[in-house]
């Protein structure tokens, strides 16, 4: 199958923009991509423009956009030398877009699911004489604006073409990179990875002496990581659970001396403290990668096993090679964690239900075998 950009295209091409709305779990398995294609096309410099959906004038608000985690792990990359992250303002969008028109990109690949004619216009506002690739979706007869709007594009992809039932992220993803570019990818070239930085491989270390917990001694009892929290409320399961998780687990053989981390999002954590002062025990501690990304991963890597909320951690987990319970609601199956042999998933009873519908001893059920 001919790829939608043409090789004569690839071989011309300095440099490619790719412009995507990333969250942490996108990223987690689109690196893949991202680092395939670098090994592919050694001769194209990759530059990715991180489109921050959360756009708004609204000052109070920029702080915490700046500091997007997944700015920190871009920042590591070898595979990417350029990054656009300054895209949480109106006024420095539009600054951000007149630095990558200085760029002059022969090619520009917006794989934007979301709201896909504008990022087509803003892919051709990017660059008016390069080669620009994007997504698009089927629409209606009547709509006028996006038919003009693709028209932009010098090759189209659906992006849920050929996406058959049962079909991971990983590969849904590898795929468009096939259709776009002819890359081919195996399974395990699928599978999410992070390199660690020592200093914070340290930080982790560190923080579980300060802590007390003396995980690495072989009469040490077991370290778990839980996290409760997700971007959007029906992902998230109530801290009461986690203080009953914790309370079952003193209570079985297996679980005799462990020590509990719970993570929290960094606007969650004065609320979270309050909280588990009043109602845990002292072997919890609370965490919160505050500082940087690398920070939980780092975290993740130093436990036994860990529990997770459908986000991001149960996906690093995979990446660091630690045990996984993920609490799923039924709605997005492609976005279980990949490595079945490490994971365990525990699945909502109904579609419509939120997470918060998984009970405490479904977890012990499956922590106490």
């Amino acid at each position: 199958m001919q790829s939608l950009v043409p090789d004569e295209v690839i071989q011309k091409s300095d440099k490619i923009l790719f412009i995507a709305h990333l969250a942490l779990g996108d990223f987690t398995y689109l690196q893949n991509c991202f680092q395939a294609f670098a090994k592919a096309f050694p001769h194209i410099k990759i530059h990715i423009w991180v489109d921050e959906v959360r756009r708004t004038s609204k000052a109070d608000a920029w702080p915490f956009l700046k500091k997007y985690a997944l700015y920190d792990w871009l920042a590591e990359c070898p595979f990417v030398e350029r990054i656009y992250q300054q895209t949480y303002s109106p006024a420095l969008f539009e600054q951000s877009i007149a630095e990558a028109q200085q760029q002059d990109y022969p090619l520009v690949v917006s794989l934007s699911t979301l709201r896909p004619p504008m990022y087509a216009t803003l892919a051709r506002q990017i660059s008016p004489r390069g080669f620009v690739a994007g997504m698009k979706k089927p629409f209606g007869m009547l709509a006028v604006h996006k038919r003009l709007a693709y028209r932009k594009l010098d090759a189209a992809l659906d992006p849920d073409h050929g996406v058959r039932s049962g079909m991971h992220i990983s590969q849904v993803y590898a795929g468009w990179f096939q259709q776009l570019f002819g890359m081919p990818a195996a399974g395990a070239e699928r599978y999410p990875f992070v390199q660690i930085p020592a200093q914070w491989q340290g930080y982790a270390q560190n923080q579980l002496r300060e802590w007390g917990f003396k995980y690495q001694e072989q009469a040490a009892g077991k370290l778990l990581f839980i996290n409760p929290y997700a971007k959007n409320n029906k992902r998230c399961w109530p801290l009461e659970r986690v203080v009953e998780l914790v309370a079952a687990l003193n209570q079985l053989d297996a679980w005799r001396g462990a020590h509990f981390i719970v993570n929290v999002v960094p606007e969650e954590m004065a609320h979270a403290q309050q909280f588990f002062a009043q109602h845990a025990a002292q072997q919890v501690r609370l965490f919160s990668a505050q500082e940087n990304f690398f920070q939980l991963p780092a975290m993740l890597s130093e436990c036994d096993l860990i529990v997770s909320v459908e986000t991001a951690v149960m996906h690093l987990a995979n990446a660091v090679h630690v045990p996984v319970v993920a609490l799923m609601r039924q709605k997005n199956p492609e976005w279980a964690p990949i490595d079945q042999e490490h994971s365990v998933v525990i699945t909502t009873a109904n579609r419509r239900d939120w997470v918060k519908a998984i009970t405490v001893a479904q977890v012990v059920d499956i922590l106490g075998r």
